[in-house]
């Protein structure tokens, strides 16, 4: 595995910008995961429409941009999944 290193310089909008990014994908994560945990038994595509859901309703969801969003999707279900697998085995 290749790891590279950097320090970032930016302004502080910029700083601005990015916590606002990441605060925004954990809110979508969150509402993802709890989405699943009131409607157990939904499809993998389901949150994907729920995101869907989401930017409409929240403006602020709708600046992240679409692969944003669904990168958070995919990050909610693939540990939706472990979780899953975690219960069957036990």
């Amino acid at each position: 595995m290749i790891v590279l290193e950097f320090k970032a310089k930016g302004k502080t909008t910029q700083y601005t910008a990015i916590d606002e990014a990441i605060r925004t994908a954990q809110f979508v994560r969150n509402k993802c995961i709890r989405y699943w945990m009131d409607n157990r038994g939904v499809g993998q595509k389901e949150p994907y429409r729920y995101n869907t859901a989401l930017r409409v309703k929240f403006s602020f969801v709708k600046t992240l941009n679409a692969h944003g969003c669904q990168a958070s999707v995919e990050r909610a279900y693939s540990s939706l999944e472990y979780t899953i697998v975690s219960v069957d085995l036990n």
